[in-house]
């Protein structure tokens, strides 16, 4: 067990708001559906080098997140990012830097036994600190107030961006300190990283609100669905909508069809309603996000870059994740990005192309990634996208997402004349170390920030 040493006091709160991406999926052998504890029993069976332990099923990784084994499916997970100017394109990397590890490994694996892996996308889960104070807190504003709130808000916009003819629901579930929205997983890198900054983005406004009450969206002017009636979660206290709480399918429908009705006012269609409620935000959104995936998000609510619902089917990168699609690369189906060079505050008149995007068009936040890390990727043909056209500024690592990489590492740490060697993860705010006498010491996430310049 690790000791307590007064240099590092225990704390269990991190000291900057945070958010932190998780993606399941389902495992395919050969086409047949298994759990992975059941081919695997534990993540190390199939990774080829050893790793920190996190729990016995599961393990922290080189790439800075995690991967677990959990309730029958495959599961990675982000570090913590500090909220920040383009903190939702640095966690969609991330996670698609955890998927393209788990993929690798799976590779090899195959080319072991002979045997053929798929990864199925199954969900996706944004995870965003609630960190009011308990004296800002009532019984208007707390966090099990706030995902009823989110429920009501967040699933026309969510829907329009990031969900598929084949979708199953949106959630809204109340943790300690954070609230967690789950949706389908996307397999493009860039609509999800723009579906993301709209949830971050949106949720991190909300809980700035003096009341999370329903009737606040009339109060902003935001369009909420009427008749829609969300269902308790079936396994943790929470919200969720699936496509029987609405009055028809939201996922079957066509989302330009002006048939919903919208706080008693004339009938609007789906896409009209995420794009008035994304405007009502932009800001916010706007505070968290990258330049390319704001805009990308804005095309999409416009009709001018195809969401998944503009698709006849799910596709088929769904049923392949990290062979089909890396981070870097599109869906081709969603291979449009010309009506990017609009003018991005067009929330009424028509958008208005500007001069200095003729020359230069807005490159997405992959393409400012140093070489090495872009070469990380398959060489093969469909594992590769085209490359940008033009220049961006590079997407630079979170402070605390530099911690995790370390620790994913294994690197020994010198504080004073101590040499300390990571062996343990716990949870996503502590990490145990061992000296070399064998004493064990807790540390922080935070405190590990600032020992940044003495690792081994």
């Amino acid at each position: 067990m690790a000791t307590y040493d007064e240099r590092f006091p225990y704390t269990s709160e991190l000291a900057m708001p945070v958010i932190g991406l998780e993606a399941e999926f389902k495992v395919f052998i050969d086409d047949v559906e298994r759990t992975p504890e059941e081919v695997w029993r534990t993540p190390a069976a199939f990774v080829d080098r050893p790793l920190v332990r996190r729990t016995n099923k599961s393990l922290q990784l080189p790439t800075g997140g995690a991967l677990y084994f959990d309730g029958g499916v495959i599961e990675v997970v982000t570090p913590v990012i500090e909220i920040a100017p383009q903190c939702t394109a640095r966690a969609v990397r991330s996670l698609w830097e955890q998927i393209g590890f788990v993929r690798d490994q799976l590779d090899k694996w195959e080319a072991k036994t002979g045997k053929r892996v798929r990864l199925q996308a199954f969900s996706l889960h944004v995870n965003i600190s609630f960190e009011l104070a308990r004296d800002e807190r009532s019984h208007d504003r707390n966090v099990q107030k706030l995902a009823m709130l989110l429920i009501n808000l967040l699933p026309v916009p969510i829907i329009v961006a990031g969900a598929n003819r084949k979708s199953t629901g949106i959630g809204a579930r109340p943790r300690r300190e954070r609230i967690e929205l789950t949706m389908d997983f996307t397999p493009d890198p860039g609509l999800m990283a723009a579906m993301v900054a709209l949830v971050v983005g949106i949720a991190r406004e909300a809980i700035s609100w003096p009341s999370y009450r329903v009737e606040v969206l009339r109060e902003h002017g935001i369009p909420a669905l009427t008749g829609v009636k969300p269902g308790k979660h079936p396994t943790r206290n929470g919200w969720i909508l699936r496509d029987f709480h609405f009055p028809r399918s939201p996922f079957t429908a066509d989302i330009d069809d002006e048939c919903w009705s919208a706080s008693d006012r004339a009938l609007l269609s789906l896409r009209q309603i995420a794009y008035e409620t994304v405007m009502a935000f932009r800001d916010a959104i706007r505070r968290v996000s990258d330049p390319f995936s704001y805009r990308l998000l804005l095309s999409v609510m416009r009709g001018e870059t195809p969401s998944l619902l503009d698709l006849d089917d799910r596709p088929a990168a769904y049923d392949d994740v990290g062979r089909s699609t890396r981070w870097g690369s599109v869906l081709p189906e969603l291979e449009n990005f010309a009506a990017l060079m609009h003018d991005d505050d067009a929330a009424t008149s028509p958008p208005r192309r500007r001069s200095a995007d003729v020359d230069e068009k807005l490159a997405p936040p992959w393409s400012g990634e140093k070489p090495e890390r872009r070469g990380r990727s398959r060489r093969s043909t469909e594992r590769r996208g085209s490359p940008p056209s033009a220049p961006s500024q590079r997407l630079t690592r979170s402070a605390y997402e530099k911690v995790f990489l370390k620790l994913g590492e294994g690197r020994p740490l010198r504080i004073g004349k101590e040499l300390l060697t990571p062996v343990k993860v716990k949870g996503w705010y502590h990490s145990i170390f061992r000296d070399v006498s064998g004493d064990e010491r807790l540390l922080s996430i935070d405190q590990l920030l600032k020992y940044m310049g003495s690792w081994e």
